[in-house]
């Protein structure tokens, strides 16, 4: 068991942020001691910490995490990562064409000018 400093250091997550996590049952504590309500954290929740991170990391909403934490076998986990990739795609490919109607305008602009 590890106390929530120790999870903390090992997960990069804060203390905040797992307190949260545990509010909106995304990721509780394996156990609370009730004379102290002091968190602890196993290996399997590290494992699940370490996860999250990485979801949060590829851009997912809470309710996405929620989503992928409440499917316990994971199933469609793929899917999930897959369409955010697909979103992501999109997003640089209008990021891209926004650069090109910018680089557009200067150069008329220049057009302009001359």
């Amino acid at each position: 068991m590890y106390k929530i400093s120790e999870f903390v250091e090992m997960t990069g997550l804060s203390k905040e942020t797992l307190r949260y996590y545990a509010e909106v049952k995304l990721l509780e504590p394996a156990y609370i001691d009730p004379s102290n309500n002091y968190r602890y954290y196993d290996d399997g929740s590290y494992f699940l910490a370490i996860l999250l991170v990485k979801l949060r990391g590829f851009g997912f909403t809470i309710q996405e995490m929620i989503s992928v934490m409440e499917d316990e076998s994971f199933e469609h986990l793929e899917d999930l990562l897959n369409q955010k990739r697909n979103n992501i795609q999109v997003q640089i490919e209008n990021l891209l064409l926004r650069i090109e109607e910018i680089d557009a305008f200067i150069a008329s602009g220049k057009e302009d000018n001359e």
